[in-house]
């Protein structure tokens, strides 16, 4: 692999950050997909292998799409269905932000957690029921998740599958 000109170097470059965007999907504060898509966009684009490049491309960029809608589409219904409201989720939201940087790595999921059940407690009065809001958001904040890392998956198969036929 010659890594002087562009479809060597980026032959290189882009394993690693689909590697990195799957990685980045679980870790927070890391745009995993996007970067995962990036990777593949740039072979599809830079790397020189033609049509197959742009099937790659264009099909990487559609399941990015849909994984987008679907995240928050299909948690949202879930939480509108169990009465959390959008506030909440926002709050939860700036919550896991403070607690980031209050304690670094796990902070985030702390501070999430604790905003959802304090502004839960306050707008329902009853600690059980609470609880139960914070459940729900923390169920669909995992779903979020695994829909997440499910779209960067097959964007890396879609990738591969393009490697072994270029």
């Amino acid at each position: 692999m010659d890594v002087t000109d562009s479809g060597g170097l980026v032959s290189l470059i882009a394993p690693i950050c689909v590697v990195v965007g799957i990685v980045g999907v679980l870790v927070p504060m890391v745009p995993g997909l996007v970067l995962c898509w990036a990777g593949v966009a740039a072979w599809s684009v830079f790397g020189g292998h033609g049509a197959t490049g742009w099937v790659v491309g264009i099909a990487a960029t559609v399941v990015l799409a849909l994984g987008f809608v679907a995240k928050y589409l299909v948690p949202g219904r879930n939480l509108k269905r169990a009465g959390v409201s959008n506030l909440t989720l926002f709050l939860g939201g700036v919550g896991g932000i403070i607690g980031f940087f209050l304690i670094p790595v796990v902070g985030l999921v702390i501070g999430f957690v604790l905003a959802i059940f304090l502004v839960e407690l306050a707008r329902q009065s009853d600690r059980s029921r609470a609880w139960q809001s914070t459940k729900h958001a923390l169920k669909a904040a995992g779903l979020s998740m695994l829909i997440e890392l499910a779209t960067a998956l097959i964007i890396a198969a879609v990738w591969i599958a393009g490697v072994l036929v270029g």
